[in-house]
Order: structure tokens, then C-alpha cells, then sequence
């Protein structure tokens, strides 16, 4: 975890004011329309941002950070801890919770006061709990290795709202790399038989790419394999941190700090560089293979934003197992586990066996 020991915290008792003016009910931020909205009368109302302020999350210097980053949620917040998972949540203080919204445990406890960096914007709900139980639907159908009946019989249980935290970078990166490229000729042997023969060259140079939003999970409790699979987010459409956008919602705090975060960015971008020099020497070269490439990059001008994604989270039983699954907020986009169809399985495998098996016999009768 990062220290924010040292940096300007405002200390803001003012609570969000979510009472419908009709019927006195808590009103939640309704992903269809981008308002606030009665669960009881049905009243709207638009979420009101002052003009002079900033539209989305303003880019932070990375190296400025612990002399900057704001810790004021803009109403009064509570952390609750779930002693099953693990998972931290932050909750409205006058929100109460008996059942952790990861995990489904009620084995749920207020933590004990933490100052945490709030975030600098939120991405709003865009697809409806009811929307996401219709893509679910259409998502387990096409799972070929999942059994007919749990496919028939999968019925989501209650959609539940979280906002996750992430972090995105932006940097400017200078790379110089070496590797090698080959051509491939095809030859014929003395017997009159035709082979591939590659014919190998060293290469350097440059090449200065923008990173923009490079984007990670600032969160420990979830599978990271299936919430990389809801990726991408439109982060560029967000919007500047207002409590009224996770009303009704719950939104998990950030388990891994700021500069852990920049680490396992730095992994990720050095992968993307590899693979975009690899790109450049191969069409620069019109060569067929690339390969020993090694780069050094340096970094500038890094800036970070600390955002809040939406995901529903849901599950389904089958067989006596339940099976969790998540829906993009923003996109609609799903992933998650399903049970697996033996039978199918192994006709799959017996039919790329045969159909290889043809093939090379095909090949070696000509």
C-alpha cells in the first residue's frame, strides 16, 4: 500500500442527499438514463456537475503523487470487511450490508477506519441489471462445451453492482531494441524435392510510442483470468468522481497501491512494445520471422488516473455447484465459468485427431 501519510487530506462530513422529494425513498443512479431515480414512485432526477468543474478524471503526475492525491470520497464513507474473502468495500456511512457483494458470505464487519485515495472518476453504469440477464442468456448459449441441460436450466441469481477499482497510465516511452529478422526462400534439392530455407539478419533502431490508459486492476480479491476477458472499458468516457454515480452501488477500495500498480503496468507495456517493434521490423524488412528481439525503454512524462469500472456480478447453479460470472457495466461484454461437457469434449478432440490424421496423410501421399 502506498503512504499517503504526508498528503492534504479535506475532511468532508456532508453527506450525498439520495431522498426522493415525492416519497422520501433512497434513490439509486439508474444506468438507462444517467440519473438518479426513485425505486419507489419512479421520480428522476439529473446528477447536477457545476460547469466550471472538470468533466472527467484529470491525468495526476505519478511522481507528485503522494503530495497530491485527495482522499475525499464527497460524503461520509465506511469500510467494510468481509471475513470470508477478504474483500474490502466502501460503503455510504448510513449504508448497512449483511451479505459481502463478492463472495455472497454474510460474514461481513466494519473495518476500522483507513484513509484511502478517492477516486478521480467513475465510468457509470450503462447496461441495466435486467439487460445483463438477457446477455447472460445469449452468452451460455453459445458455450459449445457446456451441457445442454445447464444451458436450458441457468437462471442468474440477483445481479449485484459493484464498482472495482483500476488504475491507467499514460507515458511517453523511447525504446532501442536489437533482434533479428528472416526471409524465407523456397529451394530445390538436387533430387528435385522443394524446402524452406531462412536466411537470417541482425537489426537495431528506435522506435518512441505513446502509451495512453494503460489499464490495471487495482484489486486482489477476484479472478484477474476473467476480469481480463470483460476488457476493454471505454475509459476515456468517464466521467469526474461524483457519489451520486455509485448510488445504490458498492465500490471496492484498492488493495494494491499506486506504484505496485506502475510495476505490473510496466510489465504489460513492455510485452506491447515487444510485440510493436516485432510489427516494425517485420514490415520494415518485409521479413517472414522475427525473433531475439530485446528492448530498453525509458519513461516520461508518466501520469495516472484512479478510476471506478463497473461490473455486475451474478452466479447460476448446476448440479449443486454454483458457477460465478461477470458482466461489463459499460459494455455488456461477459465472462466467467460454466460447466464442462465430458462427452463433448472428447468427441472434439476424437474429431481434430481424425481430421490431422487425414491431413498428413493426404500430405504424404503427395
Amino acid at each position: 500500500m502506498d503512504d499517503f501519510s504526508d498528503i492534504n487530506i479535506v475532511d468532508t462530513k456532508e453527506e450525498t442527499d439520495r431522498k426522493c422529494p415525492q416519497c422520501g425513498g433512497v434513490m439509486d443512479f439508474d444506468p438507462s438514463t444517467g440519473n438518479l431515480k426513485c425505486p419507489y414512485c419512479d421520480y428522476e432526477e439529473a446528477i447536477h456537475v457545476q460547469e466550471e468543474a472538470p468533466k472527467k478524471a484529470e491525468e495526476l503526475d505519478f511522481f507528485a503523487a503522494e503530495h497530491t492525491a485527495n482522499q475525499d470520497w464527497g460524503a461520509e464513507t465506511k469500510t467494510v470487511l468481509c471475513k470470508a474473502c477478504g474483500a474490502e468495500s466502501i460503503y455510504d456511512a448510513l449504508q448497512t450490508s449483511a451479505v459481502c457483494p463478492f463472495c455472497g458470505s454474510n460474514q461481513v464487519m466494519e473495518a476500522n477506519s483507513q484513509d484511502t485515495m478517492a477516486p478521480g472518476g467513475v465510468v457509470p453504469f450503462q447496461i441495466s441489471d435486467e439487460q445483463a440477464s438477457v446477455l447472460f442468456r445469449t452468452w451460455i448459449k453459445r458455450k459449445w462445451f457446456c451441457p445442454k441441460l445447464a444451458k436450458n436450466s441457468a437462471k442468474p441469481g440477483r445481479f449485484k453492482g459493484i464498482y472495482l477499482p483500476y488504475w491507467t497510465f499514460d507515458a511517453d516511452t523511447y525504446s532501442s531494441y536489437q533482434g533479428e529478422y528472416g526471409i524465407q526462400h523456397t529451394r530445390e534439392d538436387s533430387e528435385g524435392e522443394t524446402y524452406t530455407e531462412t536466411d537470417w539478419y541482425r537489426t537495431s533502431g528506435t522506435h518512441n510510442e505513446f502509451i495512453n490508459d494503460e489499464l490495471v486492476l487495482a484489486s486482489r480479491n477476484h479472478d484477474v483470468s476473467v476480469l481480463h476477458k470483460l476488457e476493454p472499458f471505454d475509459t476515456e468516457n468517464n466521467k469526474t468522481y461524483k457519489p451520486e454515480y455509485i448510488a445504490g452501488f458498492v465500490a471496492e477500495r484498492y488493495s494494491i497501491g499506486l506504484k505496485d500498480a506502475w510495476n505490473n503496468a510496466m510489465d504489460s507495456i513492455k510485452a506491447k512494445l515487444s510485440r510493436h517493434i516485432s510489427d516494425q521490423i517485420r514490415q520494415e524488412n518485409a521479413a517472414d520471422i522475427v525473433r531475439n528481439v530485446m528492448v530498453t525503454t525509458d519513461y516520461g512524462n508518466i501520469t495516472y488516473k484512479y478510476l471506478l469500472l463497473p461490473i455486475w456480478i451474478s452466479n447460476f447453479k448446476y448440479k449443486d455447484k454454483i458457477y460465478q460470472f461477470m458482466v461489463n457495466g459499460q459494455t455488456g461484454k461477459i465472462a466467467g465459468r460454466t460447466p464442462l461437457s465430458i462427452p463433448k469434449i472428447v468427441i472434439t478432440a476424437v474429431a481434430i485427431l481424425v481430421l490431422l490424421a487425414i491431413f498428413f496423410y493426404i500430405k504424404m501421399q503427395n
